[in-house]
């Protein structure tokens, strides 16, 4: 074998050593990491069946911060674990690459080697040869000559397949890369919000138990008024028939029954079942309160309030019940929450108008459009109906 040959194959053997042992370590560092976030994501779910007072639930909201920073670090593990996978896949790819061109060159020069030998037959073996043992030696190096012409075939075969594939893996771990890197950025930024949600709720209850269960008490008494809203047992009034795009309601300003400031709580019925809003309305400019929740229009209604559009809680298992204190009232939004560059509420759709209010402890306040030809339904929660 050319020595050439014997020191490509020697690098590519080398690198395969420190690849495993790196990974070896990389691994090992890996899983005492993930040790520790399912011991915290046990533990997070242990915190979230304690007793809800002010003092479990910044323990929980402490636990969930040191739980985003382990993900953290997991994250940041695993960018640095696959970009050394990606080098040294770049390393093994330019090894092969030579090995390939040195086998193909050697290939062709036998071939070549071969054409020029192409004329040799039995009989001029036979005639060229002084004696028998010459005539055998000459049959076997030709044998020989074509036993390694068809092993050098297999080679680059083999050499072309393996290239084909490290360069496959390296272009699969680039896009693993690019995810990693937008988790990253996704978690760091939870990590950013955990801590102003946390200094929120210190802001807000003064560290006071007392102001903390009135919060609670507020959230509890606003979930069972949407519930019972969505069920249809509000009170409720016709008021008139409305175009799409005429002014039905006004949102409420400030704080109100059951809402602790300025925003509309939009819910879509379909067949009374509640539907992601996103579905139905159009995309148009916004700006994002919500630490994070999707923002995602794919339908094609103009929204109910004008843009553009203030963003604070979206639709489903949103950022503020997965990390605050009000994932302990509720564990899915039905509708999103919103407000636009004026106080003014519009119909999505024509229709008919009522005016509803649900009381629990106070009364909440909100606009009913059925669709008209429709099974659709939306609800315009914390409003005066106009």
């Amino acid at each position: 074998m050319n020595l050439k040959k014997i020191l490509i194959l020697i690098v590519i053997l080398l690198n395969c050593y420190i690849v495993g042992l790196i990974f070896a370590q990389d691994n090992s560092q890996a899983s005492d990491l993930q040790k520790k976030i399912n011991e915290y994501q046990t533990k997070l779910s242990e915190l979230r069946q304690q007793k809800n007072t002010l003092s479990s639930q910044i323990q929980y909201m402490d636990t969930q911060i040191y739980l985003t920073n382990l993900q953290v670090q997991d994250t940041e593990q695993k960018i640095t674990s696959t970009t050394k996978e990606i080098d040294i896949l770049g390393t093994r790819i330019e090894g092969l690459d030579e090995s390939l061109n040195y086998i193909s060159k050697l290939l062709l020069n036998k071939i070549v080697e071969g054409y020029k030998q192409r004329s040799v037959s039995l009989f001029s073996l036979l005639f060229d040869s002084q004696n028998a043992d010459d005539l055998l030696a000459k049959i076997k190096y030709v044998k020989t000559t074509r036993d390694n012409n068809q092993r050098l075939i297999v080679q680059v075969q083999q050499a072309k397949s393996n290239f084909e594939e490290q360069k496959k893996l390296r272009e699969e771990k680039k896009v693993e890369l690019d995810n990693l890197k937008t988790r990253l950025a996704q978690q760091k930024n939870d990590l950013d919000n955990q801590k102003v949600a946390k200094q929120r709720l210190l802001t807000e209850t003064q560290n006071s138990e007392q102001v903390y269960q009135g919060l609670l008490a507020k959230a509890q008494a606003e979930y069972a008024a949407i519930q019972g809203i969505v069920a249809g047992a509000g009170i409720e009034t016709q008021i008139r028939e409305v175009k799409k795009g005429d002014v039905i309601a006004t949102v409420i300003s400030g704080a109100s029954c059951n809402s602790s400031g300025t925003h509309l709580h939009f819910i879509v019925q379909d067949g009374g079942n509640v539907q992601n809003p996103f579905n139905y309305l159009k995309d148009v400019d916004h700006a994002d309160y919500s630490e994070g929740d999707p923002w995602s229009p794919s339908g094609n209604w103009d929204w109910p309030v004008s843009p553009a559009i203030e963003y604070y809680q979206g639709y489903g298992e949103t950022w503020a019940v997965r990390n605050t204190w009000v994932g302990n009232i509720y564990r899915f939004h039905n509708g999103i929450d919103v407000f636009g560059s004026s106080y003014n509420v519009y119909a999505v759709a024509d229709g008919t108008l009522y005016r509803g209010s649900y009381t629990v402890g106070c009364t909440l306040s909100y606009a009913k459009l059925v669709h008209k030809d429709s099974n659709t339904s939306t609800l315009y929660l914390h409003t005066y109906t106009q």
